[in-house]
Formats: C-alpha cells, sequence, structure tokens
C-alpha cells in the first residue's frame, strides 16, 4: 500500500498588498479595505501587516525592523500607542532619525487619523498602531 505524502507548506504571514485607509478600530480591531484584523498593525509603503506589539512598551527597534528596512520610502511614521499616549525611548528615536525617518507619537485614534489624511495626501507615511 502506497501512502500519499503531501507536498510541504510554507506559511506566509498574510498581509494586504498595499497601502489603503484605516476605516475603523477598536473593540481590538482594524478595519482596512473592505477587511478586518485583530490585534496591532503594521502599516508601510509595501503593505498592511499583522504586528504581534500589544503596548507601547513592547516598541522597540527589533519590533519596528520592517520600517528600517523601507526607510527609504518613510519620511514618517506615526505611532498609535493605544488608549493613551506612551512615551518612544531616546535610542529609538534617534535611530529613526539616523535613518531619516521622522516620528510622531500619540493615542491610537489620533494616529490612524493622522495616518489616513497624509495618505491621501500622497505623503510616504508608515503607521505602527497598537489595537485599543
Amino acid at each position: 500500500m502506497a501512502l500519499f505524502t503531501r507536498p510541504s507548506v510554507s506559511l506566509r504571514d498574510q498581509h494586504f498588498p498595499g497601502q489603503a485607509p484605516i476605516d475603523v478600530y477598536g473593540e481590538g480591531v482594524f478595519r482596512f479595505a473592505e477587511m478586518s484584523h485583530p490585534g496591532s498593525l503594521l502599516c508601510l509603503p509595501s503593505g498592511i501587516y499583522g504586528w504581534p506589539v500589544g503596548s507601547v512598551a513592547e516598541i522597540t527597534a527589533e519590533t519596528l525592523a520592517d520600517v528600517f528596512a523601507e526607510a527609504a520610502d518613510v519620511a514618517l511614521l506615526v505611532i498609535g500607542c493605544g488608549r493613551d499616549i506612551g512615551a518612544v525611548p531616546r535610542e529609538l528615536r534617534q535611530q529613526l532619525r539616523d535613518s531619516g525617518i521622522g516620528l510622531e507619537v500619540m493615542a491610537t485614534g489620533p494616529a490612524v487619523r493622522t495616518y489616513n489624511i497624509l495618505l491621501a495626501e500622497g505623503r510616504p507615511v508608515a503607521a505602527a498602531l497598537v489595537a485599543i
């Protein structure tokens, strides 16, 4: 009896391939491009990705590695810290500055609105949004 073997399956992180405004946020979910995503988001020129960050304290150079990788296409990073504004360490601010990326830090609600406006204006923007 021959056994059926499956080819190896390669799983990739799912993402939306492109930039889109965020339509709705709250209750731990973001909605954009007629889709819904539970959890935090990283919105980059290359797409919108799930982001494994649950609080501003978890934002590091490592969790923003994809932002640094796309630095040539990002003039401003908008960080949404959740319900309240939070502090980003001085070293991380300097790393972003050294990469040519400006930084705005605010609560997630205002961050979504700022991101949407800058995106609509065609600005080279990225957003790191902690889910509320």
